[in-house]
């Protein structure tokens, strides 16, 4: 029975000196979801693409045959994500990269939202990415190996109005990975979080935007705020899947990635403003430390 268990596991582990991986993508269906999805299959790697609506993605298996597995995954059902990251697991022997992709964004002013909005968009862009990492590490964990990636955004560093529960999400959902990373470094698996900035994806159709019921007081702002986002440079999502296969098959990958020329400028400018506000209070926030007794 050793034996026969050390051969299984001899075929399930990617043989030394190639490069193809088992993905396992969540919100295959559009967006970078399916630009990454299908440039994996591409090169050829394999991946269970998983989607609300299965049927979203069959031209998929039409296309790629044995290398992919489609299957239905709302990730806000806990028990439907365990059955898919098992069967995704068992399908091809081993899961090399686990990528949350699945999320939307909330429209709506602080003020705006209703607690059933805010709670599901929590659902699907914390809880459920969540729940796709809880079912994947005892896996993981048993292979000895694995790389974890989160697609946030560059708005998990920084904020806007209109969208700030989005923000939000993006800024636990960045937290939650760094300590993950630290919590599952002994184990071989590694953690990455992709942060985009803004790309001509569908992020902006009716199925990755959900909108508050809005306030009258609000609407000239919203409205500048979204003439704003309709004229920002976009870029191509096509350009990402290069960069992000140099992620995946580094050997030290890090735990956060700009995708975008646009992110770092922004983010550097942000974390200047809060060095210099910080520094200005410093005196301030230092007499509140009292004396150690």
């Amino acid at each position: 029975m050793a034996h026969q268990n050390e051969t299984l596991k001899a075929i399930s582990l990617p043989a030394p000196g190639t490069s193809s991986k088992v993905w396992f993508i969540t919100g295959a269906s559009r967006g970078f979801g399916q630009v990454w999805t299908e440039a994996a299959l591409k090169r050829g790697d394999q991946v269970a693409a998983t989607a609300r609506k299965r049927q979203s993605i069959a031209f998929l298996q039409e296309q790629y045959g044995e290398n992919v597995l489609t299957l239905e995954l709302d990730v806000t059902k806990p028990e439907q994500v365990k059955t898919a990251v098992a069967q995704a697991h068992a399908h091809f022997g081993r899961l090399d990269i686990v990528l949350n992709n699945a999320g939307y964004s909330l429209v709506g002013t602080i003020e705006e939202a209703r607690a059933e909005d805010i709670r599901a968009l929590y659902e699907t862009n914390i809880i459920g990415p969540v729940a796709v990492i809880q079912a994947a590490l005892p896996l993981l964990r048993k292979q000895g190996f694995g790389h974890i990636l989160g697609t946030s955004s560059n708005l998990g560093h920084v904020t806007a109005p209109v969208i700030g529960y989005y923000c939000s999400s993006k800024w636990a959902f960045e937290a939650i990975h760094e300590s993950l990373a630290a919590e599952v470094k002994p184990f071989g698996i590694k953690v990455t979080i992709i942060e985009p900035g803004a790309y001509a994806t569908e992020f902006g159709s009716p199925e990755s935007l959900k909108f508050a019921p809005g306030l009258d007081l609000y609407n000239d702002f919203k409205a500048q705020f979204i003439q704003s986002l309709k004229t920002m440079e976009r870029g191509d999502p096509q350009a990402t899947p290069e960069a992000l296969f140099k992620i995946v098959d580094a050997e030290n990958p890090p735990l956060r990635f700009f995708l975008g020329s646009h992110c770092l400028p922004w983010v550097r400018t942000a974390y200047q403003e809060r060095l210099a506000t910080w520094e200005a209070w410093e005196a301030v926030s230092n007499s509140a430390q009292g004396s150690s007794r």
